[in-house]
């Protein structure tokens, strides 16, 4: 921290958001301050990390082309959808080629972000813990938040008491803990999924507990990963809805003669299970669907149809909270399930406290997280630069919100309060950088 505090932005994690923030920042000639708790960059995809959620047969459910950082590409031989070593292989060459390493203190947790004084622009004191217990503070002239949204478990409360193992699928790592255990895993997103066919290879039975249906895609189509194919023809949310829901039933089948209920919502209205392989070990009989669980009686799950079952350990894949826990809540406008921020970005009250990686978008990608950062940076230095700009930017963060859905009419869940539509999302955003102007 050779340059004052007080001219330089602070910025917490080093994740793949607070990386393309620190990338954005640095192009901007913007001097700034990197805060990790962890030692090293990557965020949950370093499983090395104890606040990592990601297990050992963790994949991307994205393709590597359609989530990549665009200035940086991955290699050639990296598999079409990477696995979370390779893809800590890449953020730290991402780090490495930029030099962002040296802009960062790691093993700094920060314990609160709070403003001094009043006004939209105040400045911001830290107060952060280093690795030696040692208590810090100082403070910044604009703060960004890029920490994540996908490390603190949302653990349902149960009615009863279970006997057996009950856990949450951050704390998974290796399928040998099911090694002849009778297994429910309580949920079907895409974790949950996951870990029911790791499970399968290990498990004495495995059970899916499920409240609502889904839609599955498989990751390849045509042998082609299927993300990449289509999209370019736009078409009305109806229409599009009707025929890749048609398509889909080509590829997967119906789910419902499974055992799934069938869905009570449109295509793209809740985030899509990226798996066809639960499909395969349900038509083997490997995993079986079981309703909603009612309560728990020892090593008995009571399900909502009246049925019941043993078992030895049940998994929660029930995903995640939002997690800002240094900063009071009503400094980012915190309204229901979430924040409630401009462009999900910027907090409606400051012009220099800002989000970056708190968006949720089938097929966004890093590049869309990349592409936030790249508006708070145009923004910050507009103010120094351009404060006409700056400020016809700034006049837009008390609202009225745009509409980011695409016409599209998303599920009211906590994991969807801050989804947006990725086309019209990443259009939006780009289009407020070029009339801020300027080289991020």
């Amino acid at each position: 921290m050779n340059t004052d505090t007080r001219e330089q932005i602070a910025l917490i994690g080093a994740g793949p958001s607070g990386l393309a923030a620190a990338r954005n920042l640095q192009k901007a000639g913007l001097a700034f301050q990197g805060f990790e708790a962890y030692d090293d960059v990557g965020g949950l995809w370093n499983i090395a990390n104890p606040r990592s959620t990601v297990y050992e047969s963790a994949h991307l459910i994205s393709s590597k082309r359609m989530t990549e950082f665009s200035e940086f590409p991955m290699d050639d031989g990296v598999a079409d959808y990477p696995s979370h070593r390779e893809l800590q292989r890449y953020f730290a060459a991402f780090a490495d080629r930029f030099q962002l390493r040296e802009h960062f203190r790691f093993g700094c947790r920060v314990q609160a972000v709070e403003p001094v004084g009043d006004g939209p622009s105040p400045l911001w004191r830290l107060r952060w813990t280093e690795r030696d217990g040692s208590e810090h503070s100082a403070e910044f002239k604009a703060v960004v938040i890029a920490n994540g949204t996908l490390a603190e478990p949302n653990m349902p409360r149960f009615d009863g008491h279970f006997t057996g193992e009950l856990l949450h699928t951050s704390a998974y790592k290796r399928a040998d803990v099911f090694k002849d255990k009778r297994v429910l895993i309580v949920g079907a997103g895409n974790s949950g999924c996951d870990i029911a066919v790791d499970a399968v290879h290990h498990a004495a039975s495995v059970d899916i507990s499920v409240r609502r249906g889904y839609y599955f895609v498989p990751k390849y189509v045509f042998g082609r990963p299927a993300d990449t194919i289509g999209g370019k023809l736009t078409l009305p949310p109806w229409l599009k809805q009707a025929i890749d829901s048609r398509i889909l039933q080509w590829f997967t089948g119906d789910p419902v003669r499974f055992g799934f209920p069938r869905p009570e919502y449109k295509m793209y209205e809740s985030h899509p299970v990226v798996n066809s392989l639960i499909l395969h070990h349900l038509g083997h009989g490997d995993i079986h669907v079981r309703p909603d669980v009612a309560r728990f009686d020892g090593k008995t799950v009571h399900f909502k149809d009246g049925s019941a079952r043993d078992y030895d350990l049940v998994m929660a894949a029930t995903g995640y909270q939002l997690h800002y826990p240094f900063i009071a809540r009503e400094l980012l406008n915190w309204q229901g399930m979430a924040p409630r921020l401009y462009l999900n970005i910027f907090a409606p009250r400051f012009t220099n406290l800002a989000v970056v990686g708190m968006v949720e978008a089938s097929g966004l990608g890093w590049q869309g997280r990349y592409e936030q950062a790249e508006l708070v940076a145009r923004f910050f230095k507009a103010q120094r630069d351009a404060p006409a700009r700056a400020a016809r930017f700034a006049a837009k963060l008390a609202g009225p919100m745009p509409d980011l859905s695409g016409g599209f009419n998303y599920l009211k869940l906590e994991r969807m309060a801050f989804y947006v539509n990725k086309d019209v999302y990443r259009r939006t955003v780009r289009a407020e950088s070029a009339q801020l102007g300027g080289q991020p």
